[in-house]
Protein backbone atom coordinates (compact mmCIF):
# COMPACT_ATOMS: atom_id res chain seq x y z
CA UNK A 1 0.00 0.00 0.00
CA UNK A 2 1.57 3.29 -1.02
CA UNK A 3 1.77 6.27 1.31
CA UNK A 4 -0.74 8.16 -0.81
CA UNK A 5 -3.43 5.46 -0.50
CA UNK A 6 -2.78 4.50 3.11
CA UNK A 7 -5.69 4.99 5.52
CA UNK A 8 -5.03 7.66 8.14
CA UNK A 9 -4.63 6.47 11.70
CA UNK A 10 -7.80 6.74 13.76
CA UNK A 11 -7.70 9.24 16.60
CA UNK A 12 -9.47 6.72 18.84
CA UNK A 13 -7.23 3.79 17.86
CA UNK A 14 -6.06 3.59 21.48
CA UNK A 15 -9.19 4.27 23.49
CA UNK A 16 -8.34 4.96 27.18
CA UNK A 17 -10.39 1.94 28.25
CA UNK A 18 -8.94 -0.31 25.57
CA UNK A 19 -7.36 -3.58 26.75
CA UNK A 20 -4.01 -2.32 25.37
CA UNK A 21 -3.89 0.12 28.29
CA UNK A 22 -5.17 -2.45 30.76
CA UNK A 23 -2.76 -5.24 29.90
CA UNK A 24 -0.01 -5.71 32.48
CA UNK A 25 2.23 -7.06 29.69
CA UNK A 26 4.57 -4.34 28.39
CA UNK A 27 6.60 -4.28 25.20
CA UNK A 28 9.28 -1.69 25.84
CA UNK A 29 8.08 1.59 27.32
CA UNK A 30 4.47 2.72 27.67
CA UNK A 31 4.29 3.89 24.05
CA UNK A 32 6.39 1.25 22.22
CA UNK A 33 3.60 -1.24 21.52
CA UNK A 34 1.32 1.55 20.32
CA UNK A 35 4.00 2.82 17.95
CA UNK A 36 4.52 -0.69 16.58
CA UNK A 37 0.76 -1.08 16.02
CA UNK A 38 0.64 2.31 14.25
CA UNK A 39 3.38 1.14 11.87
CA UNK A 40 1.76 -2.24 11.20
CA UNK A 41 0.36 -1.21 7.81
CA UNK A 42 3.27 0.83 6.55
CA UNK A 43 5.54 3.79 7.21
CA UNK A 44 4.21 6.82 9.07
CA UNK A 45 5.38 10.34 9.75
CA UNK A 46 5.88 11.66 13.27
CA UNK A 47 2.75 13.81 13.07
CA UNK A 48 0.67 10.80 12.00
CA UNK A 49 1.86 8.79 14.99
CA UNK A 50 0.71 11.48 17.41
CA UNK A 51 -2.93 11.34 16.23
CA UNK A 52 -4.01 8.15 18.05
CA UNK A 53 -1.49 8.47 20.88
CA UNK A 54 -3.35 10.87 23.14
CA UNK A 55 -1.23 12.31 25.89
CA UNK A 56 2.19 11.60 24.44
CA UNK A 57 4.44 14.64 24.22
CA UNK A 58 6.75 15.22 21.28
CA UNK A 59 9.74 14.69 23.57
CA UNK A 60 8.48 11.33 24.87
CA UNK A 61 7.46 10.13 21.40
CA UNK A 62 10.89 11.07 20.07
CA UNK A 63 12.57 9.16 22.91
CA UNK A 64 10.41 6.08 22.28
CA UNK A 65 11.10 6.19 18.54
CA UNK A 66 14.85 6.47 19.16
CA UNK A 67 14.75 3.53 21.55
CA UNK A 68 12.81 1.37 19.07
CA UNK A 69 15.28 2.37 16.34
CA UNK A 70 18.25 1.58 18.60
CA UNK A 71 16.77 -1.85 19.33
CA UNK A 72 16.34 -2.56 15.60
CA UNK A 73 12.52 -2.66 15.70
CA UNK A 74 11.91 0.38 13.49
CA UNK A 75 13.83 2.26 10.82
CA UNK A 76 13.95 6.01 10.33
CA UNK A 77 14.19 7.36 6.78
CA UNK A 78 14.82 11.02 5.95
CA UNK A 79 13.39 12.11 2.58
CA UNK A 80 14.91 15.26 1.10
CA UNK A 81 12.75 15.95 -1.92
CA UNK A 82 10.69 17.87 -2.60
CA UNK A 83 10.19 18.73 1.10
CA UNK A 84 12.28 17.36 3.94
CA UNK A 85 10.30 14.76 5.88
CA UNK A 86 11.01 11.71 8.01
CA UNK A 87 9.13 8.42 8.05
CA UNK A 88 9.29 5.52 10.46
CA UNK A 89 8.70 1.89 9.46
CA UNK A 90 8.85 -1.52 11.07
CA UNK A 91 11.91 -3.60 10.38
CA UNK A 92 11.52 -7.37 9.96
CA UNK A 93 12.48 -7.69 13.64
CA UNK A 94 9.81 -5.14 14.59
CA UNK A 95 7.23 -6.89 12.43
CA UNK A 96 7.98 -10.11 14.33
CA UNK A 97 6.64 -8.37 17.47
CA UNK A 98 3.12 -8.22 16.01
CA UNK A 99 2.36 -11.90 16.78
CA UNK A 100 3.29 -11.81 20.50
CA UNK A 101 1.56 -8.43 20.83
CA UNK A 102 -1.62 -9.86 19.33
CA UNK A 103 -1.42 -12.74 21.82
CA UNK A 104 -1.04 -10.28 24.72
CA UNK A 105 -4.05 -8.28 23.47
CA UNK A 106 -6.14 -11.45 23.19
CA UNK A 107 -5.13 -12.44 26.71
CA UNK A 108 -6.07 -8.97 28.06
CA UNK A 109 -9.47 -9.15 26.32
CA UNK A 110 -10.09 -12.62 27.77
CA UNK A 111 -9.18 -11.49 31.29
CA UNK A 112 -10.66 -7.98 31.00
CA UNK A 113 -13.13 -8.35 33.89
CA UNK A 114 -10.54 -9.94 36.18
CA UNK A 115 -8.03 -7.18 35.44
CA UNK A 116 -10.61 -4.47 36.11
CA UNK A 117 -11.69 -6.15 39.36
CA UNK A 118 -8.08 -6.40 40.53
CA UNK A 119 -7.39 -2.74 39.73
CA UNK A 120 -10.55 -1.62 41.49
CA UNK A 121 -9.72 -3.72 44.55
CA UNK A 122 -6.22 -2.26 44.62
CA UNK A 123 -7.60 1.27 44.34
CA UNK A 124 -10.01 0.54 47.22
CA UNK A 125 -7.13 -0.75 49.37
CA UNK A 126 -5.08 2.35 48.63
CA UNK A 127 -7.98 4.64 49.63
CA UNK A 128 -8.43 2.91 52.98
CA UNK A 129 -4.71 2.81 53.79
Amino acid sequence: MSEATKEPLSADMFDPVCPSNLSPIRFGDKWAAMIIRCLEHGPRRFSELRVPMHGVTAKVLTRSLRTLERDGLISRTAHDSPVRRVTYALTPLGRSMLVPMAAACTWAKTHWDELLDAREASADLNRTA
